[in-house]
């Protein structure tokens, strides 16, 4: 089964996905810093299972168009894209599965595309209500204890000089940083006045690691040489614009067969709490399982793929 990859029109941009093996469709939706080869080691997994395997670069990623202004990534314009990406294959629906802010998206696409959606494999984020604080009110509060990422990208311009000065330190630095040999809330150690991102990130070990080798990370470098970091970054600075579209369509419980996976070392649950994993089943009464690897941390998918993919590939055939 041959790995396909292709650029198609998906309605307001035009969208890059790969794509294996034949059945019914699972589209994989990564996060910062991610790409669709993030999910290199699931799509021959699930085409092997008898699944039609999709990733996708997201808006702002890799060879999907990548709009400057971060209203551009509010979540009537990210929720559009993975429709018109179905649209644009033929399909009626899919499973969806989502890690990191494309967890964040998925969690929205039964409500906000009812119809579209067979099921959720959710990675690393869990659903959490919606404050009742603006997003930026928040982070900017956290940056005044400690360096918060999520408030250093905020301001346009500032940390997209600073990473793509040096992507591969960055990329190297912030998947060990997150993964399962690092506990990521050292970092709050640091102060946010005077740091970027790179100053409070620790050094990591040489690579190969056991789930990352010196090319797999340079299919990463190459491309966000080429890309810069600005459509990523923009993820975050819509999240103000994400909120006030909430207030005007708060939540719904999921209903749909949901199941979540993360690691228990993952920075998420050192941040949010393992209870946060149990609050959500009040929203999410659709919720049939969940997983914690012991040791794993944010990159669970390449962490772990081989428990990721049997915990994906069992619940897949329930449906």
């Amino acid at each position: 089964m041959n790995l396909r990859s292709d650029v198609v029109d998906v309605g307001a941009i035009r969208m890059r996905y790969v794509e294996q093996g034949t059945g019914p469709a699972v589209v994989m939706c990564h996060g910062f810093p991610g790409l669709a080869h993030s999910w290199r080691h699931q799509l021959p997994a699930l085409a092997r299972a008898g699944f039609r395997a999709i990733a996708v670069d997201m808006r702002g990623y890799g060879g999907t168009d990548r709009p400057e202004n971060p209203i551009d990534y509010d979540r009537a314009s990210t929720v559009g894209d993975l429709t018109g990406l179905l649209d644009a294959l033929g399909l009626d629906d899919a499973v969806f599965v989502g890690h990191d802010f494309g967890a964040a998206l998925v969690w929205d696409l039964p409500q906000w595309a009812p119809g579209r959606v067979r099921a959720l494999v959710q990675l690393s984020v869990p659903r959490a209500k919606t404050s009742p604080i603006l997003p930026s009110t928040a982070f900017a509060s956290l940056a005044r204890d400690h360096f918060f990422h999520m408030h250093y990208f905020q301001q346009y311009g500032v940390a997209d000089a600073e990473l793509t000065a040096d992507p591969g330190g960055f990329l190297q630095r912030v998947f060990w940083a997150l993964s399962g040999g690092y506990r990521y809330t050292d970092i709050f150690a640091h102060p946010s006045e005077g740091n970027g991102y790179l100053d409070v990130l620790p050094s990591a070990p040489e690579l190969p690691w056991p789930w990352l080798t010196q090319e797999e990370l340079g299919h990463y470098v190459e491309t966000f040489t080429s890309t810069g970091f600005t459509g990523g970054l923009n993820w975050y600075r819509a999240a103000d614009h994400i909120w006030r579209e909430k207030q005007e369509r708060p939540d719904e419980p999921i209903t749909l067969p949901v199941c979540f996976v993360t690691g228990d070392r993952d920075p998420v649950q050192q941040i949010t709490g393992r209870d946060s994993v149990e609050a959500m089943r009040a929203s999410v009464p659709g919720l049939r399982e969940t997983h914690f690897l012991p040791g794993i941390g944010h990159f669970l998918q390449m962490e772990a793929p081989d428990e990721v993919n049997r915990i994906m590939v069992d619940f897949l055939r329930t449906l």
